[in-house]
């Protein structure tokens, strides 16, 4: 039996004239691109080249923002290369700790860093012997975290042989490692020891063929040697990817932004090769995501990106995921922000803990709401009882580079509460000088700044303890000083 239904009454003819409103585009449109014009929906040859730039402008700004991870570890690369970190087995460090004499996104003055590049396209399976109370990372190329090893990995401090194997590999792993399959052949190492240098260069990195008789590291104090590992705000930055994209598979990254970096000509195995029209256009994208990058940075809008209401100082973390995914989204914005001026991603960092880890906040304006000048005069307050069970410290940073600020008086521009020198206010409280000149008998309580330049601050706590967890423990506004 077939049953005969009555159709619906449909909408009214005014209806139907709205919707046909809505669905169509104007003949004439104004947009931030110009003028377009169409004709009944068509676009007029005039107008669809300046369309196809306006696409390529709006793609490339946001490959900028989306695959900015990927070129930050190309520019490390790079940078270490310059060093002398030019294989899996040369492992650089920072002796006594990183200084201001290289660009390094928002590294600290306190630890010893240690760091190299896995590449198991040469080598194959590679073993990674870590070293005793350690605290070292491992990230893929596009900046994704694979391991932790030492304290927060699976040895829990005691050391352990770490095995990392290439994309697509299908031979035998063999027992007695900790056993990690990573998307990208290039892998980033970085390694900081509680005991320093010396328990540092306990690491051992060697290709698994070589397990029964491993070579030797090399082991290069890289401190004072001049670096640029920051990725570009320009057109170069699209070279970086590509670079990336050349070496690593295919399946190493996501369909979508693979093909938001194919539509602006970038993809394995093609040639890069943009027209001048094209490479203009790009090099505006690339300068128009750095500046928004900027003001996630700077001046983010997600009210989770503050710590305290009604107050400048931020969370670098937002949202509490190393893989910055929300309630099933990507946070987007915390990603950029994050990526933009720091560097390492672990859980370890995304889940601060009581007592252990490092907590962090940073800020770029004074209480008046106004960007830091470093021709001002400046005053912070760290209030008594810092919730900070090993230490704590305030590192200065080039709002441009985002690398450690350089000024005349030392290539340190730090304070430490494990430095014994400040001098401490009678309530407890320490009072920190930031300015080109010291204040008369403030001068063990001061950094350098630089006229002409702005500057920023990160608090690092060590050890964060309950009071920073539970806000009851808070920082007050930089004040400037007339």
């Amino acid at each position: 039996m077939v049953n005969e239904g009555t159709p619906g009454a449909g909408i009214s003819a005014e209806a139907m004239e709205q919707a046909i409103a809505r669905v169509s585009t104007p003949d004439r449109l104004m947009t931030p691109f110009g003028e377009l014009e169409l004709f009944d929906g068509v676009p007029r040859a005039a107008s669809v080249e300046t369309m196809y730039d306006a696409l390529d402008l709006m793609r490339g700004a946001q490959a900028f923002l989306n695959a900015m991870p990927g070129a930050s570890l190309v520019a490390m690369r790079r940078g270490l290369r310059s060093a002398g970190v030019v294989s899996p087995e040369i492992i650089g460090y920072t002796d006594p700790r990183a200084n201001s004499a290289s660009l390094y996104l928002t590294p600290n003055t306190e630890t010893t860093y240690g760091t190299t590049f896995l590449d198991l396209k040469a080598w194959g399976p590679t073993v990674i012997e870590a070293p005793p109370q350690s605290l070292c990372v491992v990230d893929d190329f596009w900046f994704r975290y694979v391991a932790d090893m030492g304290i927060p990995g699976p040895d829990r401090g005691a050391g352990g042989k770490y095995l990392f194997l290439p994309p697509g590999y299908d031979g035998d792993v063999p027992d007695g490692y900790f056993t990690y399959r990573t998307p990208t052949f290039t892998n980033w190492v970085v390694l900081r020891t509680l005991g320093g240098v010396p328990a540092m260069k306990q690491t051992r990195i060697y290709p698994l063929h070589e397990a029964d008789a491993p070579r030797e590291n090399t082991y290069l104090n890289i401190a004072d040697v001049p670096q640029n590992t920051v990725h570009s705000n320009d057109f170069d930055f699209f070279l970086e990817i590509d670079e990336l994209i050349q070496e690593e598979p295919v399946g190493s990254l996501d369909v979508e932004l693979a093909g938001q970096l194919a539509a602006l000509g970038i993809a394995h195995g093609r040639r890069f090769a943009p027209d001048e029209r094209r490479r203009s256009i790009l090099d505006d994208a690339a300068k128009l995501g750095a500046a928004i990058s900027r003001a996630l940075v700077y001046t983010p809008r997600d009210p989770l990106a503050y710590y305290w209401p009604g107050n400048s100082w931020k969370n670098a973390f937002v949202g509490g995921s190393y893989e910055f995914v929300h309630e099933g989204a990507r946070l987007l914005d915390a990603r950029t922000q994050f990526h933009y001026f720091a560097t390492v991603i672990t859980p370890a960092m995304a889940h601060a803990q009581v007592g252990a880890g490092s907590a962090y906040a940073y800020t770029a304006e004074d209480a008046d709401g106004h960007v830091l000048d470093g021709g001002e005069t400046y005053s912070l307050t760290i209030p008594a009882d810092p919730p900070a069970k090993n230490f704590w410290a305030i590192d200065l940073y080039d709002t441009q580079t985002r690398s450690l600020l350089q000024v005349p008086s030392t290539p340190y521009p730090a304070l430490s509460s494990l430095s014994g020198s400040l001098v401490p206010e009678p309530d407890g409280s320490h009072v920190l000088w930031f300015g080109p000149s010291a204040p008369a008998g403030r001068e063990t309580n001061w950094i350098e700044t630089a006229p002409g330049k702005s500057w920023f601050p990160i608090l690092r706590l060590y050890g964060p303890l309950e009071p920073w967890f539970d806000g009851s423990w808070r920082l007050p506004e930089i004040v400037r000083h007339a």
